[in-house]
């Protein structure tokens, strides 16, 4: 596959997968959706639909990665070409930013609603679901857990610890379960795997930090936060931005070595 057929199917892919993810965390959260507080089912089903549906659509074009995380295990694993990473970063990086905006279009009389509610913006301590509820309320706004995830318990160990092991076992199920013929992604059978995995990760591992699993799902959209024009929105709690990319990043640097070890 070329270059540009991984960066377009990347941003494709990688839009379409925050636009879902984003928006399952936006039905559920802002005031005036249909769907608000559906809860952690919801979300973790959600996440892993919009996978599915992000995956099925890029898989033609670049293999659908979508994630730093799964294009480094494949790397160090052997399925991807090095001199293609940064191809398939950047691509990532910006769909993700994409997705985001386009979440916010999506909810734009939501976020506004939400944002200049009394009982919203009177209450620092009301995040959203998968916002830090720890006492850390002015380092995020009360919508910054639509774009980005946020830990329960503000402990930077052990919340590197969650995205490292979460993402391993991401990462290692991907390796794992064969690729498809040109070794550049997952075949088809392969992108529903993974899909359902992503929903186990959610119900088991998601709880003390949102589960990002993906740098770029976190930073992208923590970008986007940072910039949109939202009423009394808050911080972009850029100090612990810094965990949801390493974690997962070290989680897949452990899963491409282990897989290597094993199973090659």
């Amino acid at each position: 596959m070329s270059s540009s057929d991984i960066f377009t199917g990347e941003i494709i892919g990688t839009a379409v997968l925050i636009l879902l993810g984003g928006g399952v965390c936006a039905a559920v959260t802002l005031k005036s959706s249909k769907a608000r507080n559906a809860g952690w089912l919801a979300i973790t089903f959600g996440w892993g639909f919009a996978v599915l549906t992000g995956a099925y659509i890029s898989a033609p074009l670049s293999g659908a990665h979508l994630n730093p995380a799964v294009t480094l295990g494949l790397a160090i694993e052997g399925g991807t070409e090095w001199s293609d990473v940064p191809t398939y970063l950047a691509g990532q990086l910006l769909g993700a930013m994409i997705g985001a905006t386009l979440v916010w279009l999506a909810y734009y009389g939501q976020f506004q609603a939400h944002l200049t509610d009394p009982e919203i913006i009177g209450d620092p301590a009301d995040q959203a679901i998968e916002g830090p509820h720890d006492g850390s309320a002015s380092h995020a706004g009360p919508v910054l857990g639509i774009f980005s995830t946020g830990p329960e318990i503000r402990n930077a160990i052990q919340n590197l610890t969650t995205e490292i092991i979460g993402t391993a076992v991401l990462v290692l199920a991907i390796l794992t379960q064969g690729l498809n013929g040109d070794g550049k992604g997952l075949g088809v059978i392969g992108v529903l795997i993974t899909s359902l995995v992503v929903v186990g990760l959610g119900l088991s591992l998601g709880g003390p930090t949102g589960y990002a699993i993906n740098p770029f799902r976190d930073l992208g959209p923590r970008i986007v936060h940072s910039l949109l024009p939202l009423p009394n929105k808050g911080g972009s709690d850029w100090g612990y931005a810094w965990v949801p990319v390493v974690g997962p990043l070290a989680g897949a640097a452990l899963a491409g070595g282990l897989y290597n070890l094993a199973f090659a």
